[in-house]
């Protein structure tokens, strides 16, 4: 049976160069006899032998025969591959929180290699590599030949050290940028709470719970727990969940973030190869942000666990998802170890979110498309004409008097000269990026439209509820009425 599995591992790479390059959805799968199968892997082995016996030079059987099981994995779908002793170790220390290389999260797309997202802060992201871009030469070598271990490889390296990627963003002309290798640390959990940017010192703006998961990794639970313990004690009117350009991570991860807005309801179900093979995962009582309004962020950089969380808070009915439509990879992957230090990584399952719906492919769309764009301020503050502007107009006698000279100018309009257009956006301060960030101060708007409605609904209840008199001061009212009517003396009809 062993050799029978290696021997259909090394047909693959020739199966896939013959293979047209898209199936038909609806084209079921035929399956090869046991005869046929057999008189196909003795192809195979004459493939091999003559292959490494005539061969121009000394063939690497190792390289051989690992290539053609990535090659059989990597014809089912682009997130299954095979991981050698080297790429599983360094796979599981990635998952834990630190690694080395260029911080960014990338999968195999039409022979090249797509970015999914960069990781905060790592040189990835300070280089200005954005999700979707394609990256076509690795230190001037082409991708198109490689698989997604093998570019990993070649982007890994000795911190500090550089290497050469050629980048296309948006169909524009290939760029070369050179960038510095690190020992990547994974934060996976910032927090803080931020007001409005373009506020006055006069308004008084409810503080909002800024929640930004870079990735699900083994910390992440522990971090969101105490990032909302801290922000609840600030008493934030709500909360924005920011998971733009995070690519996902461990499920388990995904499920607790979802878990800690939900007080129940189905989070995610995964369905497997058999119809029977359904698995439903399920919020546990208790929200930790006692049900406060929740607006979560996506982008085309929000991927697999970052998809779960998103679809979940929103066929829940828990939070407002806005931004533009997500990644769609809803597909769940398992590491099946080899006995060897080697192991498969290989694609077991669909992620369905509470609704039904299936992510992959179409991923989660928005209740509220934002796009990411600059703010110019077309209308000044102040019109030129009002009512105030007349002789001898009455005044506002409810209005506090402000001396107009003192209001501050246009600074905080969003409009920005083309000097400032060419600063450094990373040199600037957290408060100007804010200033800057349309989605994230779209979606902050919404939480306190959100907070304001049901603070609102909140006093309308209670003022019902006092004017409602009591049932037993209702009772007591009418036993009194019934009394005076028994007590009282019948009238006299005789004149």
């Amino acid at each position: 049976m062993k050799k029978l599995l290696l021997l259909l591992a090394l047909i693959a790479p020739f199966v896939c160069d013959a293979a047209p390059k898209k199936e038909k959805k609806d084209e079921p799968v035929v399956h090869l006899t046991d005869e046929q199968i057999y008189d196909e892997l003795k192809k195979l082995a004459l493939v091999f032998e003559t292959a490494r016996d005539k061969f121009v030079e000394e063939a690497d059987e190792r390289k051989m025969l690992e290539g053609a099981m990535n090659g059989m994995l990597a014809a089912l779908d682009p997130h299954s591959s095979y991981l050698s002793s080297d790429d599983f170790k360094e796979f599981n220390d990635k998952s834990h929180g630190e690694f080395g290389g260029l911080g960014i999260q990338i999968t195999s797309d039409k022979g090249a290699i797509r970015v999914i997202s960069p990781i905060d802060d790592t040189p990835a992201d300070k280089a200005g590599i954005k999700a979707g871009d394609y990256i076509t030469h690795i230190d001037g070598e082409q991708v198109f030949d490689m698989n997604i271990n093998q570019a990993v490889k070649k982007m890994k390296g000795k911190p500090g050290t550089a290497v050469k990627l050629t980048v296309v963003h948006d169909g524009n002309e290939p760029k070369e940028m050179t960038l510095k290798r690190a020992i990547i640390k994974v934060k996976s959990v910032k927090f803080s709470e931020k007001s409005d940017a373009a506020a006055t010192d006069d308004e008084k703006l409810p503080k909002i719970g800024y929640l930004r998961i870079s990735d699900f990794g083994a910390t992440t639970t522990k971090d969101l727990k105490e990032a909302l313990k801290d922000l609840e004690k600030k008493n934030v009117a709500g909360y924005v969940l920011d998971l733009r350009n995070n690519p996902g991570g461990y499920l388990t991860a995904a499920i607790d973030v979802s878990d800690a807005f939900l007080d129940g309801g189905e989070i995610v179900s995964t369905r497997g190869k058999e119809k029977s093979d359904i698995e439903r995962l399920f919020a546990k009582p208790g929200d930790l942000v006692n049900g406060k309004p929740v607006v979560v962020l996506i982008n085309h950089g929000s991927a697999s666990a970052s998809e779960i969380v998103a679809g979940a808070l929103q066929d829940n009915g828990r939070a407002i998802v806005m931004g533009s439509q997500s990644f769609g990879k809803g597909s769940v992957q398992q590491q099946k170890p080899l006995g060897d230090g080697s192991a498969i990584h290989i694609t077991i399952a669909r992620y369905y979110t509470p609704s039904g719906r299936s992510i992959q492919n179409e991923g989660i769309t928005p209740d509220i498309e934002v796009l990411q764009s600059k703010v110019e301020t077309l209308e000044k503050k102040e019109a030129l004409f009002t009512e105030a502007t007349f002789n001898n107009s009455l005044k506002n006698d409810a209005s506090s008097k402000k001396d107009k000279s003192k209001k501050k100018d246009s600074k905080k309009s969003g409009k920005y000269d083309d000097d400032e257009e060419e600063e450094d956006y990373l040199s600037l301060s957290d408060e100007e990026k804010d200033a800057r960030d349309y989605q994230l101060q779209r979606a902050m708007d919404m939480v306190r439209a959100l907070s304001k409605i049901g603070k609102k609904n909140l006093e309308k209840v209670e003022d019902e509820q006092k004017s409602e008199p009591k049932k037993e001061e209702v009772k007591k009212d009418s036993d009194k009425k019934k009394d005076d009517k028994k007590t009282e003396p019948k009238k006299d009809n005789k004149k």
